[in-house]
């Protein structure tokens, strides 16, 4: 059932997922299911205002320095909070300390906004997800219990099927497509307790898995073009984010 409540503003923190990346708009830019959970809002509310500070790439850590402050003295009716991935995917991960980061982002944006939304991020099925899989249940056993401390909501995308799917994700095979993104943005509106507009759960349309050589030919694109890129970034102590500005800085009127 739908809830009579409503949202005035919405402000949202993270990285590149948050940011939106690789849901690509015509002029380049990234829209992502922050912007399109925004525009759902805005379309029930007039002068709704939205700010995304997210920037990809970041740690919890930086996270925490560059934008809870921030978040937390917009006051907002709305606060999503996605963060300690990033660190989880690293060779070298001190869990103690994404905790410790998460448990001071919670505690100072809990009690400075409306609602506060955490969340259990999608993992591609594949090696990846299981080499790190031991740690993201970690961090997302620490968000379960952060979100039922402070009153938060935990949209759990983590344990949807469909959302492993690897169609769903971009040939980075770190972000969500655009139809990965639209369907965050239905899983948090119905956490949220709006009506439901689709079923963000189901699956994808068997298909006949792709031949030996067309997997190994997608192997090696990945690791030219993506795999390669992230490891110089990693050695280097470089990040796609270094100098970036927040997506949108301010807590401004959204433009349907």
């Amino acid at each position: 059932m739908e809830t009579n409540v409503s949202y005035s503003s919405f402000v949202a923190l993270g990285d590149s997922f948050t940011e939106g990346m690789s849901d690509r708009m015509p002029d380049g830019g990234y829209r992502g299911w922050a912007d399109l959970l925004a525009q759902g809002l805005a379309s029930r509310t007039p002068g709704f205002r939205y700010a995304n500070l997210a920037v990809r790439g970041k740690l919890i850590g930086q996270i925490v320095d560059e934008q809870v402050e921030t978040a937390a003295a917009m006051n907002a009716d709305l606060v999503t909070l996605v963060g300690g991935l990033n660190d989880t995917l690293r060779p070298k991960c001190d869990m103690d300390m994404v905790r410790a980061r998460l448990e001071e982002a919670v505690t100072k944006l809990a009690p400075n906004c409306g609602q506060l939304v955490l969340m259990r991020s999608p993992g591609r099925r594949g090696p990846v997800l299981e080499r790190f899989r031991p740690r993201m249940e970690q961090l997302f056993a620490f968000i379960d219990d952060l979100a039922e401390r402070h009153g938060a909501l935990v949209v759990d995308l983590y344990a949807a099927e469909a959302l492993g799917d690897p169609r769903l994700w971009a040939a980075d095979r770190l972000h969500l497509t655009t139809e990965g993104h639209e369907r965050v943005a239905e899983a948090v509106w119905q956490a949220l307790g709006l009506e439901a507009r689709s079923d963000w759960t189901e699956p994808l349309p068997p298909v006949a898995p792709p031949g030996w050589y067309r997997r190994r030919g997608s192997d090696l694109r990945f690791a030219r073009e993506h795999l390669v890129p992230w490891i110089g970034r990693r050695l280097t102590g470089r990040s796609s984010g270094d100098g970036r500005p927040p997506k949108r800085g301010e807590l401004a009127p959204f433009e349907l």
